[in-house]
């Protein structure tokens, strides 16, 4: 699939690379980048042959600074924006997901970019890497799912604080409150990534997918009801 103006999408071996590509801006999500996000997802969401997804950033200074407020208020109204916000709902697709989603984040990893990052399965981070989300500072608050994802993958304090504060984090304190899965060097980034995928590859992929969705689905679920979907899908899979 090629084509899109704020993304690079490549597919080999059952890995499907999503690569943000608005160096210059350092991959500020805009509109477009919605759109072709949504559009490679789609495409992703339909392809049987894509087992594993990998999502990087273009260029050395970052992965995402988070939205492109260049285009706030651009919109012809809320009413409008709002629409258009619903009919292209890139963070539910990304969550709906049934391929294990990788992200490889470098550099500065902002708002939307850490809104992003929480929809993946593992995150691993190179050593520079930066995280924060400067949406107070801004006077508003996270509309990329920052304050239900960060909840979710660390304790309601460390999510708080980084929602609250708008402080940053270094990779080393992303790893410790469990915001990323692994810190490498730079330079081993991708090929770190590339490891969790290949082991992935490796699995029976109709396992991979089920346990993924027993993790996903009984987030949503008391400890009984969860109990319950695990024995459920474990018969199925062993027919």
């Amino acid at each position: 699939m090629n084509g899109f103006e704020t993304i690079v999408f490549e597919k080999s071996q059952g890995i499907a690379w999503v690569t943000l590509n608005r160096p210059r801006v350092l991959n500020a999500f805009n509109i477009q980048m919605r759109d072709d996000l949504y559009e490679a997802l789609t495409a992703i969401n339909d392809d049987p042959e894509i087992t594993v997804v990998i999502f990087k950033g273009a260029g050395e200074r970052a992965f995402c600074v988070g939205a492109d407020l260049t285009e706030f208020g651009t919109a012809p109204s809320p009413v409008i924006a709002r629409q258009v916000r619903w009919e292209r709902d890139v963070w539910e697709l990304l969550l709906s997901l049934k391929q294990p989603l990788l992200a490889a984040l470098h550099g500065y990893v902002l708002g939307s970019g850490v809104e992003i990052a929480c929809c993946c399965d593992i995150r691993i981070a190179s050593d520079g890497a930066v995280f924060g989300m400067p949406e107070v500072s801004l006077g508003m608050i996270s509309a990329a799912g920052g304050s239900q994802t960060l909840p979710r993958l660390l304790r309601v304090g460390g999510a708080l604080e980084m929602l609250l504060t708008g402080q940053r984090i270094s990779a080393v304190e992303a790893y410790r409150i469990g915001l990323v899965n692994k810190v490498v060097p730079r330079r081993e980034l991708l090929a770190a990534v590339e490891d969790v995928a290949a082991k992935i590859l490796s699995m029976n992929q109709e396992a991979v997918r089920w346990a993924k969705g027993a993790v996903v689905r009984g987030l949503d679920m008391s400890l009984a009801e969860g109990l319950a979907l695990e024995s459920r899908l474990f018969a199925l899979l062993r027919r």
